[in-house]
């Protein structure tokens, strides 16, 4: 655990008046919790039946933060940064989605929840199948939202998509492009997979390139792309060895992204897959139409 976590954390709760981050209720806390060979930072609140929400790349947990207020009316809201990413520790090696789920499950363990709904975005996602696939009776229902998984469906046509060149954009010289030009970098994901880059103001924009600067981050974000290739023999392995997924899935695409491939996508690893669409979006969803996003899930958990 590196000292500028703490620090760090002070400056992520003390958002400045009129920013668009929207800071988390005071009756949630944060804490960081030893798991799976690494540290997690984790924000909990609320009481009743446990949820989880895992964030992608460009973002940190704190993209949850409305839909976690809403959300601790009647549950318990539990929200890490991933490994290496946001106010979570920055270890060298372990970003296989596989192992990263085995990060969630020590984060349950260590706050004795048994079993949780589970939302997830982005990256998010992958760590979400890796999660369910390996410990389904661990999760009731799961909201997955506008990404794909690796080695599952029409993996190979998106890997050919001139728009996702940055999954291969890694290494030391990358990372030396993009040292001091984190906000630059950033603004390239917010821009064009945005159905309206304006929805993705300064405040935020300023906000995430601020934490993608601290040291190792944005090593540790290519990281998360570079194990793909594993990730997607790992996945194929876990379907075959598991099945499908028993639980009940909301795939949730954004109108102006992946739309209803995201339930396509989900019905090669689920029984059971509802479809939702958050309207006027583009892969930001909790940016750019947050309301609609909430709704739809708030209503899965609520079948």
């Amino acid at each position: 655990m590196r000292r500028s976590i703490a620090a760090l954390a002070l400056l992520v709760l003390a958002v400045p008046a009129g920013a668009k981050i929207t800071p988390y209720p005071k009756s949630f806390h944060a804490r960081n919790i030893a798991t799976n060979g690494t540290t997690l930072y984790v924000r909990t609140g609320g009481n009743g039946p446990a949820v989880v929400l895992l964030h992608g790349f460009g973002d940190t947990g704190d993209m949850w933060a409305p839909l976690a207020a809403k959300l601790a009316k009647d549950h318990t809201v539990i929200v890490p940064d991933l490994r290496g990413m946001g106010l979570s520790a920055h270890p060298d090696a372990g970003y296989t989605k596989k192992n990263q789920a085995l990060d969630i499950a020590g984060v349950m363990d260590a706050l004795h929840v048994e079993k949780a709904d589970l939302i997830t975005h982005d990256i998010g996602n992958m760590v979400g199948y890796a999660l369910a696939s390996q410990f389904p009776a661990r999760i009731a229902k799961w909201a997955v939202i506008d990404a794909p998984l690796p080695g599952i469906g029409n993996w190979n046509e998106i890997l050919l998509t001139p728009m996702l060149w940055h999954f291969n954009f890694r290494g030391p010289d990358e990372e030396r492009l993009v040292k001091g030009r984190e906000r630059i970098y950033l603004d390239r994901f917010y821009n064009e997979l945005s159905a309206d880059r304006r929805k993705i103001d300064e405040a935020t924009r300023n906000h995430y390139a601020a934490l993608y600067a601290r040291p190792h981050a944005m090593h540790d974000a290519f990281e998360q792309f570079g194990t793909f290739s594993q990730d997607a023999i790992d996945n194929k392995e876990l379907l075959a060895r598991g099945g499908k997924l028993p639980m009940p899935v909301l795939a949730i695409g954004a109108d102006k992204s992946f739309g209803v491939q995201e339930a396509v996508v989900l019905r090669n690893v689920a029984d059971n897959v509802q479809e939702g669409i958050v309207p006027n979006s583009g892969h930001w969803i909790m940016e750019e139409n947050p309301e609609a996003t909430m709704k739809l899930v708030v209503e899965f958990l609520g079948r």
